[in-house]
């Protein structure tokens, strides 16, 4: 019985790795070079701007976050003494 769930898992995988592979080779990324009709894409993002956007602001919005849900339990240790 054992071999027969590992012949399954190994067909499973195989299976989810080829229709993997194809769909990354198949892919319309290649076409993001050629410029559509209206494209206006702009100025780039620097360093600062594109780490503060997806690195700090993420967790400064988890940290906030974090503090008002945990708020009510830090009120209420001090309301029990």
């Amino acid at each position: 019985m054992g071999n027969v769930d590992k012949r399954n898992a190994l067909r499973a995988g195989a299976v989810t790795a080829t229709a993997t592979l194809m769909m990354l080779l198949t892919s319309p990324a290649a076409f993001a070079l050629t410029r559509d009709d209206g494209d206006d894409p702009g100025n780039g993002l620097t360093f600062a701007q594109t780490f503060g956007l997806f690195v700090a602001l993420p967790i400064a919005l988890f940290l906030i976050i974090s503090g008002l849900v945990m708020l009510p339990v830090w009120v209420g240790k001090d309301k029990k003494k």
